[in-house]
Order: C-alpha cells, then sequence, then structure tokens
C-alpha cells in the first residue's frame, strides 16, 4: 500500500488521496483547493499521478471534496466515481452549480476586464460537470464493493447528508479515510458511527486545535436579528448551501414560532442550489434526526429568490430583513450582490456560520479588514460582522479524539490532514498524547508505505 497526499495536506481544502494497492490506484476523494492563492493556483494543474486511476471514491459532496471532480474527467478521466446515494444527489447540485459560477465568474472578467490574462477562462464548465455526474456510482453504506484484490465500504459520520467515512480494504492492511467527522450534538445530522478496525487511519483536522464554545447560537443569533433589524438593518447569513443553509432555517423557523425573531421579518433565501439542497435533505428525512413536521415546515413563509435579477432587486431594496445567500465563505455565487451593498452600511450585520478556510474573503472579513475586493472593486467594510463558530458542522477536537478512541486496536499509523498548520499539529499531538499512537502530518505531495 503506498499512500500520495496530493491535497489537504497542508490546509483545509482540495481533499485528495491517492491509494495504490498493488493492482488498483484508487483516489479517496478529489476536492477543489480554495482560500489562499497559492493554494487555488493548484486548480490549474492536473497531477501527474492521476494519469493512471482505476476508481474515485468520495466521502462527501462538499466542494473541497468533490469539487474537482469536472476537472479530473476534462482531463480524461473515464472510470467510476463511488460515493453514497444521497452524496451522489447532493454532488450533482454541487457541481452543476460551481460550474455555472466559474463560466459566469470568468465572463464578467473579461467583460469588466479585471482578469489578469488576456482572455480568463472558467476552470470547467457545465458540460464537464455533467460528465463527471454521468460516471457516479451510488454506494449505499455498509455494502462492499471489488476494486480488484481490495474491498471498499462507507459508513456514516454526520456532518453533511450522505456523508461518510471510507474504508479501503486492501491485501497490505485495511485503511480508514475519515472524510469530515460531524459532531456528536448536531442540528442536523446523526452522530457518527463508530469507526470500522483499520491498521491505517487518515484523519481530518479541521477544528483539530479547538473545542466548539460552549453558546447558545440560536440566542446569539437571534440577539443579532433584533439589534440589527432595531437599527433598521438588515442581517446577511453567507451559508454553504448544502448543510449549513438547512441548518439556518431550521434555527430561525424555531426562534419565529417561540417568538425570539419577529414573526413578520421576512426571510430570504437567495440560493437555488440551496432550495434543490433543501428538497433533498427533505427527500433523504430519514438520515436526519429532525422531526418530518419540522422538514416540511423549513421554507415556510419564507421568500426564495429565483433569478439572478430578482436577486440584484433585492441586494438594492433597504428594509430590515434576514438574507440566506451562498457560498458560505463569500467567495464567490449571489452572496457578493448583497456584501457589495450591505458591507459598507453600519446597519447591517454579515454572519458566518461555518468555518472559513484562510485567505477567503470570509476569514478575511472575520479578521477585521476594513475593505475587501468585490468584481474587481474595493468594498469598505463598516457593517458588524460576526462569526457563529457554534453552527459548524465539523467536530471539535475533544469529538475526533472520541471518535479515534472507539477504534479500540490502536493503528500502525495515522495520518492527520484537511486542517491548518496548527490545527493539524495540535492534533497530531493529542492523539499521541492522549492514545499513543504513530502519528504525523503529511507534507504536501508526500508518499508514504505505512
Amino acid at each position: 500500500m503506498r499512500i500520495h497526499f496530493l491535497g489537504a495536506a497542508d490546509g483545509v481544502t482540495g481533499s485528495r488521496h491517492l491509494v495504490e494497492t498493488g493492482d488498483r490506484r484508487v483516489l479517496l476523494d478529489c476536492g477543489l483547493f480554495q482560500g489562499w492563492k497559492l493554494h487555488r493556483e493548484r486548480n490549474w494543474l492536473m497531477p501527474p499521478e492521476f494519469a493512471q486511476l482505476d476508481a474515485v471514491v468520495l466521502s462527501h459532496a462538499h466542494l473541497d471534496h468533490s469539487g474537482w471532480l469536472p476537472a479530473l474527467v476534462r482531463n480524461g478521466y473515464r472510470g467510476p466515481i463511488h460515493a453514497s446515494p444521497a452524496t451522489c444527489e447532493l454532488a450533482a447540485v454541487l457541481l452543476m452549480d460551481s460550474a455555472h459560477l466559474q463560466e459566469e465568474d470568468a465572463r464578467r472578467a473579461n467583460r469588466y476586464g479585471y482578469s489578469k490574462h488576456a482572455k480568463a477562462l472558467p476552470l470547467y464548465t457545465r458540460a464537464d460537470a455533467a460528465r463527471a455526474i454521468a460516471q457516479f456510482r451510488p454506494l449505499p453504506p455498509g455494502r462492499l464493493l471489488s476494486l480488484g484484490a481490495s474491498q471498499v465500504s462507507l459508513s456514516p459520520v454526520g456532518h453533511l447528508l450522505g456523508a461518510c467515512a471510507v474504508l479501503l480494504a486492501t491485501p497490505d492492511g485495511r485503511l480508514l479515510f475519515s472524510g469530515d467527522l460531524g459532531r456528536q450534538h448536531d442540528l442536523l445530522m446523526p452522530p457518527p458511527e463508530p469507526p470500522p478496525a483499520a491498521d491505517v487511519v487518515i484523519v481530518e483536522s479541521t477544528y483539530g486545535n479547538r473545542r466548539h464554545p460552549d453558546e447558545d447560537s440560536a440566542a446569539l443569533l437571534a440577539d443579532i436579528v433584533g439589534r440589527t433589524a432595531r437599527r433598521g438593518g438588515s442581517v446577511l447569513l453567507p451559508a454553504f448551501a448544502v448543510g449549513r443553509a438547512q441548518a439556518l432555517l431550521l434555527v430561525l423557523q424555531r426562534l419565529k414560532r417561540a417568538g425570539a425573531v419577529a414573526r413578520d421579518l421576512p426571510i430570504y433565501l437567495d440560493s437555488p442550489m440551496a432550495e434543490q439542497a433543501t428538497t433533498l435533505y427533505r427527500r433523504h428525512g430519514e438520515l436526519l434526526h429532525v422531526p418530518a413536521r419540522e422538514l416540511r415546515s423549513l421554507c415556510e413563509g419564507v421568500r426564495v429568490v429565483a433569478t439572478a435579477q430578482q436577486s440584484v432587486r433585492l441586494a438594492g431594496t433597504r428594509f430590515p430583513a434576514i438574507i440566506i445567500s451562498a457560498s458560505g465563505m463569500a467567495t464567490g455565487g449571489r452572496v457578493l450582490n448583497h456584501l457589495k451593498v450591505m458591507a459598507p452600511d453600519p446597519r447591517d450585520a454579515i454572519v458566518f456560520a461555518g468555518f472559513q478556510v484562510g485567505g477567503s474573503r470570509g476569514a478575511r472579513l472575520l479578521a477585521g479588514e476594513r475593505e475587501v475586493k468585490i468584481h474587481g472593486e474595493m468594498v469598505p467594510v463598516r457593517a458588524e460582522v460576526r462569526h457563529l463558530e457554534g453552527f459548524s458542522g465539523h467536530a471539535d477536537r475533544d469529538e475526533l479524539l472520541q471518535w479515534l478512541g472507539r477504534l479500540g486496536t490502536p493503528p500502525r499509523q495515522t495520518f492527520v490532514v484537511h486542517g491548518e498548520p496548527d490545527a493539524a499539529d495540535s492534533l497530531r499531538a493529542a492523539i499521541g498524547q492522549q492514545l499513543g499512537w504513530q502519528v504525523q502530518v503529511p507534507a504536501h505531495g508526500a508518499v508514504v508505505t505505512p
């Protein structure tokens, strides 16, 4: 068994781990790099190791785990892409939206001339995304799939609809890849299932250096909404269209029913992808731990913004409201329409409810930057900017250690990935000290034979 760490080895995005099993080359995740320019530039490179892939297995649908699939297919990959049925459905929505944004960003850059290139090109197109989606092969959790002399199986880990850990049983041993682990008490998802026995573990570390704050996130959101509305402002909630948007809708509906948020305060869902994802969450309600009646009422009274023109008109309207719009790190999409208008207004509030990758626009806003570039223009930031970490869908350090500790027999080697350097190293140290395991943080491009 040889493992090539080709993404998420020096940061949180671009999850890509290539495993050579002897007779097969299997890629675990095929994610998009986000955040720092140094990382984003990797999206334009085709790793030579990808030239002879036999299969791709996805842990879940988020773009930092699935978003490079259209580029992989564009570069010639014609093999199967295995994932849980719900992940296949969600990833189809995410990839088509990502391709649309790639095309729109290139068109806008060419129209307004703010690209540094003679002609801006999309990383991939909707046609590329459609070809990738056609190669999806649903694999229900718990079912064994043979890949030559090896077998693959999936086990649910919370975090996101359809998200699973991947177990690759090879002639050289059993490799367990955590994907992204969910929380013990998530708003939508049940806790991760216990991990299967493994000889080698690859574990994420997004929150590997911290515990989630002991806060009532719903009460904090209600307070922000109330204060903002009283000063005549609106609340912008940049939200990942899959997962966090549904969690925010659930909480806002509960707050309205309890009278903690004014019932006549309008809520806008400005993300067609979030609307599609909400439909999928309802369809797969058996995978959630939300009562059916609450799932049915997620969008009750919510005004869905259908077209780009309606989004622009909404951004130009000034009255107190709550606007949920993608993307969650304000890296692109319709949320930028609202951010351009709301960031300069001290009456408004911009509230992030998920992890912000270093270098992303969301991370820079939370760091206190007083102006940000949007569509080639510098926009001043005078609005209130807040971060509600309690809405995160990622396990924190203690929950990561708890999940690993349920393995029983220690693996012979553990690799910590998918974290900023301080988070990854902190989890590495905690695993060594508390569990006594052999553990390391691989460098980007590292090749190991555990």
